[in-house]
């Protein structure tokens, strides 16, 4: 009995919890995104397709898993970052980027198909997905990400 009960809670904390993302637009016309809207507002509740990556930070080099190669550091968009448009981790890392001054490039995988194949060719799974050259962070790490940039 105590061995089913350990596998039950086992099973229970590794599957996937599926939360609920609403987006609403507050009085001065900003949109918001969240699982706990206001009560007073007119909310849409959203299709979640991509969820945000959970655990600790995950650097892998990507090019070489691909055999592609990667683009050269220092040039425009030598830096590309997957994202949806609700995610916090993904904001977080776009806000440390643009107060580096460091050039991106965007890719929100659940704005087209195109951006959604790319990032299933990359192995999908969370966002944000960060490549800096041949390098691939899944999640975000500020120190991480820093030492990303400084190789």
């Amino acid at each position: 009995m105590r061995t089913v009960l350990i596998t039950l809670v086992a099973l229970l904390a590794t599957s996937p919890c599926a939360g609920q993302v609403y987006k609403w637009v507050d009085k001065n016309g900003k949109a918001h995104y969240g699982d706990s809207p206001p009560e007073d507002v007119k909310k849409e509740q959203l299709k979640v397709q991509v969820r945000s990556h959970e655990g600790p930070v995950q650097v892998t080099d990507w090019a070489a898993i691909l055999r592609r190669s990667a683009p050269p550091v220092g040039r425009i968009h030598a830096v590309t970052i997957y994202t949806t448009t609700w995610c916090g981790p993904c904001k977080r890392a776009k806000l440390y980027l643009n107060g580096k001054g460091v050039r991106f490039n965007e890719v929100d995988v659940e704005a087209t198909a195109e951006a959604k194949r790319e990032f299933a060719e990359l192995g999908g799974g969370g966002v944000p997905l960060i490549l800096v050259g041949r390098k691939a962070m899944r999640g975000f790490d500020e120190a991480r990400l820093a030492a990303l940039l400084r190789e």
